[in-house]
């Protein structure tokens, strides 16, 4: 078996990281690790909510600690309720210290780890992604599937090529992963900043992907990447996972840098499976 760490706010249950979660694992006999990420320095108020006649109020403070238990154990309580539905293996993970820290720590021991573009792990409004998924991603240990706040089952692959080899790193990481996923049509897509430019290895590249998927079709591009690849993959209909390398400030590619996939979790609300080399 496969081991999904699938990440969960407490007390905003993501019921789209659970849903994806349970397709892969239905797929492929994973376990799903839900990780419930308590961080004690994050709550569902703020300081104003517990200042009293007096001040800060104690007995206020004590009253919004238990609500935010009580919220997080009905979440927990509601993911094991659907796992078992689903007849899903499952494992609970409640981790109470610095979330960033744990999360990264909880990928480490997994084969990948599925957690919702919209996390903030804060009670604020930031816009996505939030400071908390580009930290994430940057010091994840494992393969990472961002996913959108609905979810639609997978159904076609969307595979970014620039010739690095983080993308091939990439694509060979999913593949073994998700060997189910060969039945459906396959895209890669290249960009190319000059006109009629060769695709990079391209015998290689078509050689290696057509070893794995019958239904595949090569589209490459010409332009600024980060435009005209958020212009073709806004086109996109649900059901698509979009394959892509590196996520590190030291990338060479301008497709596969933190910028770029910063900005397809911008745009975008198709899952995005990241992979990278160290």
């Amino acid at each position: 078996m496969k081991k999904i760490s699938a990440a969960f706010d407490g007390l905003k249950f993501s019921q789209a990281t659970l849903d994806y979660a349970i397709e892969l694992a239905n797929r492929d006999h994973m376990v799903i690790n839900g990780v419930f990420l308590e961080d004690f320095l994050y709550h569902s108020f703020d300081i104003f909510d517990m200042v009293g006649s007096q001040g800060v109020s104690g007995d206020k403070l004590n009253r919004l600690l238990r609500k935010d238990r009580a919220t997080c154990d009905r979440t927990i309580a509601l993911f094991k309720k659907i796992c078992a539905e689903k007849q899903v293996s499952y494992v609970v993970h409640k981790d109470k210290s610095f979330a960033i820290n744990e999360l990264i720590k909880e990928s480490i021991y997994s084969d990948l780890t599925v957690i919702n573009v919209i996390e903030t792990l804060n009670h604020y409004h930031q816009e996505r992604p939030a400071p908390f998924i580009k930290e994430f991603l940057a010091g994840a240990q494992s393969p990472v599937l961002v996913v959108p706040p609905v979810y639609h089952s997978i159904k076609r692959i969307i595979i970014l090529y620039d010739g690095h080899p983080s993308s091939v790193f990439a694509l060979k990481t999913f593949n073994s992963l998700f060997p189910w996923a060969n039945k459906y049509p396959a895209e890669v897509v290249c960009v190319s900043q000059r006109p009629l430019a060769l695709l990079p290895d391209g015998n290689l590249i078509g050689e290696y992907v057509r070893c794995h998927y019958d239904d595949l079709v090569t589209t490459q591009l010409t332009g600024d990447p980060e435009d005209v690849l958020l212009d073709r993959l806004k086109k996109v209909d649900p059901g698509a996972v979009v394959v892509m390398g590196a996520y590190s400030r030291g990338a060479v590619s301008r497709m596969f840098n933190s910028s770029m996939a910063n900005k397809l979790m911008e745009v975008l609300d198709l899952p995005l499976f990241i992979a990278h080399s160290k």
